[in-house]
């Protein structure tokens, strides 16, 4: 019976120690992407500056064109209104 009780203190005791290993390595491994996240969130933050550069940029080509479209609509409507205008007079 003393057997026993020695074999399963043994047992406990090299669980205790690959549980202990086992939890070290799970902080390494933590500790690695924490590493790898805060790279990413640096890339992040410049792609960021990026787009936000690009999206000012479409939105400032957004407002050239609809002014020349609308001009130009209101040189072709101007003209076609013209020629309206004299055949109801005539």
């Amino acid at each position: 019976m003393e057997f026993l009780g020695v074999i399963l203190d043994s047992l406990l005791i090299v669980l205790v120690i690959i549980l202990i290993v086992l939890a070290l390595k799970t902080l390494d491994t933590l500790n690695k992407v924490d590493v790898i996240l805060d790279d990413a969130k640096k890339k992040l933050d410049n792609l960021d500056g990026v787009f936000n550069f690009v999206d000012n940029v479409s939105d400032k080509l957004t407002v050239v064109t609809d002014t020349v479209v609308g001009s130009i609509v209101g040189f072709i409507s101007g003209i076609f209104n013209k020629k309206g205008k004299g055949d109801i007079d005539e």
